[in-house]
């Protein structure tokens, strides 16, 4: 197969007119090829050169007029980028691993040396850029008709590839989901039989991978497989705790693991926020911790939400997520995610309405996604009266934020005037006016308006003896 068509772009051209100077040997492997064949964009070339990869990157970029190259002598590459294109080198190698680590040690080699340490065959395919042969497709483990199959399979033995580097079985798994592939039977054997392997992995490692499935378009397959493979067990053990049914007298609750990823396939479908379909992913972490049987009423999970909230932080240190705004915005989501859901069940007050508006801020319309995807009913008559009470809240809330102007308030009446008025220092009855004004705002006993607001505030001084 040629697919020198394929292949205009200036980059490829000065590479092959340098080794056509050079005498070098250069190409075009891994991922680039794998998406090119799938009519998938890339921007990521990797080049490996039998020879000096660092060398070729600077001549390369001395040719494209790129003024910096990155190299990284250590590990012997070199990165630029051009225009929408990153590109980075490498010299043909051959690797051996060590037992407890992921770093193998390095020597030289041929490019047939270079694709052996590949981690699948559909990321060994290389397009040469020698000008005797520009655009031939070089496919020794037949990774081509793995592509056209869907199948996940590596170069060598797959309890030999994962024991090298356990990243793989994660990256197997990401593969797997993004591309809508399966994985041969005997690598899912190999990435069972190793999963604690996992353990030499860096926990960045870990998430960028995870991260990765979570962005995918059906994230549930990567979550299934993580499940089933166990390797979801070495670092989300609370994700586990969701699985599985009890039943006490007849009654069940529901596997809150798939429904979890049933939610999170639905967020899925409306946004590409990585950090919502985390709040998917989280909203329930807590329910193991609150599960409680009641005869009268079945199974219950009182105060899952709040507990759950408080959560957050600790999964996201664990997991070597971003502990700022990122995390900040989830635990709100997951604290909040039944309230709308209570206010579908009962009378909509613009006092409710007004609170909810007030805690959401800027977050509300996220909220409202992440609860209308928490409807995973499969009695279809149910399903459309929620959605139908939920669009009546979704409109009470457009209707109220349109008049009150709650969403991200702040009491008409600030501290400063507070004590001004009152010639106070800073003191706790401070605090204590613009709590009872921002409630009574809330409430809806006043109107978000400073004269109402200044009003109210001369009406709490007089009751607890306040002078002007």
């Amino acid at each position: 197969m040629n697919l020198s068509a394929y292949l205009k772009h200036p980059v490829f051209k000065v590479i092959s007119q340098i080794c056509e100077e050079k005498q070098l040997e250069a190409y075009v492997i891994g991922g680039f090829v794998r998406d090119l064949i799938l009519k998938r964009q890339s921007k990521d070339i990797d080049i490996v050169v039998v020879g000096n990869g660092i060398e070729l990157a600077e001549t390369s970029a001395k040719l494209l007029r790129v003024k910096q190259v990155s190299v990284f002598k250590t590990y012997g590459t070199a990165h630029f980028k051009y225009k929408d294109l990153d590109v980075e080198f490498v010299g043909a190698r051959k690797e051996s691993y060590h037992p407890d680590s992921r770093n193998p040690s390095v020597k030289s080699g041929t490019l047939r040396d270079d694709q052996f340490r590949r981690d699948f065959t559909i990321n060994a395919l290389a397009i040469s850029l020698q000008k005797t042969n520009y655009g031939d497709l070089i496919d020794p483990f037949n990774g081509i008709e793995d592509l056209k199959n869907g199948i996940i399979k590596t170069p060598l033995d797959p309890v030999q590839t994962y024991i090298d580097d356990p990243l793989r079985m994660l990256r197997a798994i990401r593969f797997a989901t993004q591309l809508n592939f399966k994985i041969e039977i005997k690598s899912l054997e190999a990435i069972l039989n190793n999963s604690d392997r996992l353990k030499i992995i860096t926990q960045e490692r870990i998430t960028d991978e995870l991260n990765k499935i979570i962005l995918s378009d059906e994230p549930s397959r990567g979550f299934k497989l993580l499940e089933s493979t166990k390797l979801l067990h070495q670092f989300f053990p609370e994700m586990i705790a969701l699985k599985g049914i009890e039943t006490i007298n007849g009654k069940s609750h529901k596997d809150n693991f798939y429904h979890t990823l049933e939610v999170l396939d639905n967020i899925s479908q409306n946004t590409t926020n990585l950090w919502l379909r985390w709040s998917a992913i989280m909203h329930d972490i807590a329910k193991p911790n609150t599960k409680r049987f009641e005869p009268e009423h079945g199974w219950t999970f009182h105060g899952h939400e709040d507990l759950g909230a408080r959560f957050v932080p600790r999964i996201f240190k664990r997991l070597k997520l971003p502990l700022d705004h990122k995390m900040k915005y989830v635990q709100k989501l997951v604290r909040l995610h039944l309230r709308p859901i209570a206010l579908v069940k009962g009378n909509v007050t613009d006092s409710a309405i007004r609170r909810l508006l007030f805690e959401a801020g800027d977050d509300i319309d996220d909220l409202m996604t992440l609860c209308n995807a928490d409807v995973t009913s499969k009695n279809e008559f149910k399903v459309l009266k929620f959605k139908k009470n939920f669009e009546l809240v979704s409109q009470k809330l457009k209707d109220v934020e349109a008049k009150d102007k709650i969403r991200n308030f702040q009491p008409p009446v600030t501290g400063e005037i507070i004590m001004k008025t009152f010639n106070l220092e800073p003191c706790a009855e401070i605090g204590n006016i613009k709590t009872k004004i921002k409630d009574a705002i809330l409430e809806g006993t006043i109107e978000n308006d400073f004269d109402q607001a200044f009003k109210y505030m001369l009406e709490i001084a007089e009751e607890i003896g306040l002078k002007k």
